[in-house]
């Protein structure tokens, strides 16, 4: 991501980690689709969310995580939430972030070095593009 990043402010996204001109691309991005941007930083169990997704343009619905100690919302944590935008259905007895794999890698540095052709794993072939979880 340092590479396409300008240091320019994110129009108020206020997103953790993401770096300048990042939002703009991935609205650009959405033109072709729905695009998410999703962090997560914990240690020892505490720790914070964050998550964008933008549809067909500028404007992007963002959710950060409660003050550390307060659980998730009732519609779950922000890239769950953000995830279900996608059309991530979860499966059962998983949450979103789970049924894609996301916990699969523990380091950004990982998710470099992974395979290119992931083979689908139980949980990933659940999941469904295109459908809202009810």
């Amino acid at each position: 991501m340092d590479s396409v990043a300008d240091d320019s402010p994110e129009d108020g996204l206020a997103l953790g980690l993401l770096p300048g001109g990042i939002g703009r691309l991935l609205a650009d991005w959405s033109a072709a689709g729905p695009v998410a941007y999703v962090e997560a930083e914990y240690f020892g169990g505490v720790g914070e969310q964050h998550a964008a997704v933008w549809v067909t343009g500028p404007s992007c619905w963002v959710r950060s995580a409660r003050p550390e100690g307060e659980p998730f919302a009732a519609a779950g944590s922000p890239i769950s939430q953000a995830l279900r935008r996608l059309g991530v259905v979860a499966a059962p007895s998983q949450d979103e972030f789970s049924t894609v794999g996301l916990g699969r890698h523990r380091y950004n540095e990982r998710w470099v070095q992974a395979d290119s052709s992931p083979r689908p794993s139980q949980s990933e072939e659940s999941f469904t593009p295109g459908r809202a979880k009810k």
